[in-house]
Order: C-alpha cells, then sequence, then structure tokens
C-alpha cells in the first residue's frame, strides 16, 4: 500500500477525545514522518494538543455557528488530501467534512455511525464492540495498512506552566486533586459527598487541591463543595489554564473526578485516577491505562434505570438520568482513595 502524501483528521471536540487522538498522531508520525497531518480541532481543545510537533491546526470555532464552518471551509478550499479520518459522529462535524477534499474519507463502522455519517465517507474502520474509544480511533489507521500498537501521548507542556504548578503547594503531603464538574451535569457526584472524602483525605493528611474551569457551573459546583466541606482545601478553581492543569497532574499523587476531560488529561501523564462512573462504562470512556481506582456502578445503574444488565445493553450507552450519580456512596469512594494512597504511602517509603 502506497504512503500517503497528506491526511488530514477530524476531530474537533472534546477535550478528551482528543487526548485518544494524540496516539494515533505518534503511531502516523512513525510510520511515515514525511506523511502530512492537518488536524481539524475545536477552539478549546487546540489550547491543550495544538503545540504538538509536526501537525498542523485548523481551528473550528463551533460557538461561531455557521461562520465558524465556514472560516474551515475556506482555508481548505484549495487543498486536496489523499486521506481523511472522520472520527467525530455528529451532525455538525459530517456537515463540516463536506469542506474537505479527500481520496479515501474513513469513518466509522455501521454500528457506530450516526446522523448521516455514511453518507459523507467512503470507507469504514473494523466493525467491533467493546472497545475503549481511545482504541477506536485508534483503528483509524487500519484502513491505511497501519496498526496502533503503541499508546504514547507526549502532550507538550511548557516550562512556566510546570512552575506555576509548583508554586501552588510547597510542602510534601501527597496531593489529592478534585475537579468536581463533567460538562455533562447528569454525571456530576453530589458536591456534599465530594466534601466528606476530601475532609476524609485531609484527616489523613492530604493536601487537597479544588480545580476546575472558569465556567459559572464549574463555579458553582466549586462553591457548593467549599460551603459542605469543614477542612477548606486549596481552591484554584478558573486560575490555571490547560496547560498549567497538565503540569499541576503531573505534580499531584491523585485526581477525584466524575467522567470528565480532566480524567483522560490526567491519564496521559500517568496520574491515578479516581473516576466516578455510573452514567458512562469506564471499560469505554473511563482513563485508559489505569482503571483500578475507579468507582464502577455502571452495571448497577443498567439494572436500575433500564432493566436489564450492562452486558445486554448497547456497548457505549449513556444513562444519564436524575439521581443516577447517587449509586456512588461516600464509602466506595473512601475505599478506593484508601486503596491509592495506600501505594502513594508505599512508594514514597
Amino acid at each position: 500500500m502506497s504512503v500517503p502524501a497528506s491526511i488530514c483528521l477530524l476531530r474537533t471536540s472534546a477535550l478528551g477525545d482528543v487526548t485518544h487522538v494524540v496516539p494515533l498522531v505518534h503511531t502516523l508520525q512513525q510510520a511515515w514522518p514525511r506523511t502530512s497531518l492537518t488536524w481539524l480541532v475545536g477552539k478549546l481543545e487546540r489550547r491543550l494538543v495544538g503545540d504538538l510537533p509536526g501537525v498542523e491546526f485548523i481551528t473550528f470555532d463551533k460557538g461561531a455557528g455557521w461562520a465558524g464552518m465556514r472560516a474551515v471551509h475556506a482555508a481548505l478550499r484549495k487543498r486536496r488530501f489523499d486521506a481523511l479520518l472522520h472520527m467525530q459522529v455528529a451532525m455538525r462535524s459530517n456537515l463540516l467534512s463536506l469542506g474537505i477534499k479527500a481520496t479515501r474519507r474513513i469513518g466509522y463502522d455501521r454500528a457506530r455511525a450516526k446522523d448521516l455519517h455514511g453518507l459523507v465517507i467512503n470507507e469504514r474502520i473494523p466493525a467491533r464492540t467493546g472497545e475503549h474509544v481511545l482504541q477506536a480511533i485508534g483503528s483509524f489507521c487500519e484502513p491505511l495498512g497501519l496498526k496502533q500498537t503503541n499508546v504514547r501521548w507526549d502532550i507538550p507542556i511548557p516550562d512556566d506552566a510546570h512552575a506555576w504548578a509548583a508554586q501552588q503547594w510547597t510542602d510534601d503531603k501527597p496531593v489529592l486533586l478534585v475537579s468536581p464538574t463533567s460538562s455533562h451535569a447528569l454525571r456530576n457526584w453530589p458536591s456534599q459527598r465530594y466534601a466528606a472524602v476530601m475532609d476524609h483525605a485531609a484527616a489523613r493528611g492530604w493536601r487537597v487541591v479544588l480545580i476546575g474551569g472558569p465556567s459559572p457551573a464549574e463555579r458553582s459546583m466549586a462553591d457548593a463543595v467549599l460551603a459542605a466541606c469543614r477542612n477548606q482545601p486549596l481552591d484554584l478553581t478558573g486560575k490555571d489554564t490547560l496547560k498549567k492543569a497538565m503540569a499541576m497532574f503531573c505534580h499531584a499523587q491523585l485526581l477525584l473526578t466524575p467522567d470528565s476531560g480532566p480524567m483522560h488529561m490526567a491519564n496521559t501523564v500517568g496520574l491515578k485516577v479516581l473516576g466516578l462512573h455510573a452514567a458512562s462504562n469506564p471499560a469505554r470512556s473511563g482513563p485508559y491505562s489505569d482503571r483500578r481506582w475507579c468507582v464502577d456502578k455502571y452495571d448497577e445503574a443498567a439494572r436500575k434505570y433500564l432493566g436489564k444488565p450492562a452486558s445486554e445493553i448497547p456497548w457505549g450507552s449513556k444513562i444519564e438520568r436524575p439521581g443516577v450519580m447517587d449509586l456512588i456512596a461516600i464509602d466506595d469512594v473512601i475505599e478506593r482513595f484508601e486503596a491509592a494512597a495506600a501505594t502513594v504511602t508505599s512508594a514514597s517509603k
């Protein structure tokens, strides 16, 4: 099979998902170092991955509506790619792909395609089930004759971000970062329960740090958590950037979070993640490298809300129902915290 001269990658969002594209980029670059890679990515997501070496980035500002789509189409009007890897199944992405000229248009298999995805592609990835999102995205190189056998991120983190993170806490206590807010509100755990776990960690001698973005929803959740805490944590909500968050993940020992972008960002640097899963399946969308520290109530949620075990519902089904995250008890999380803390303690001896 001939080596393509140019490949366009289309995965605009979200933060966690774009981290899953990075190993694919490294796979393509290692196999074909002379192949030109162009990645259509979201405005926010570009702040995280937009400095990957050897990749041209074109920003899609979905907040600009049709104007954002027209801007991408204008930027690509005179260009043609050997292959388009169309890794996002959404109507907006399918429309965006119409402005990309490519000989081979590789998309999802029929089971995972939706919103007329099949009309804008001419090849499909292998049909599989039971895969993590990262594995599904990695399989986009298979129609090109490659196989993703190594998962490597190496997302650049600037020195000034590391310097900022190092200044936020200066003692030698182990650090629990808490990022309590998902972009999907029904994946969020109750604020009082976060506070109970944070108080437990503080009593055990850990430095507890509350983090999150500057959005009103994240600020509101942070305020609710703080109001319920007996031991006030260091509150850095809205004070970091994506790169500073990545640096904090390098300087901490554990992250507590629901299914969210920070979960996957932290995973890329090897931070232990205490993920909270009831609305989503951790086997599909949990931290890819290590899910030992996660709380998994997905099967219980399937039985309660869908009347059947997780093994009998379609792979990747979301159970985003009011109250679903209440299935995760405080004691469930403290048990996983203690398990993770034991490894941190033993590693430091």
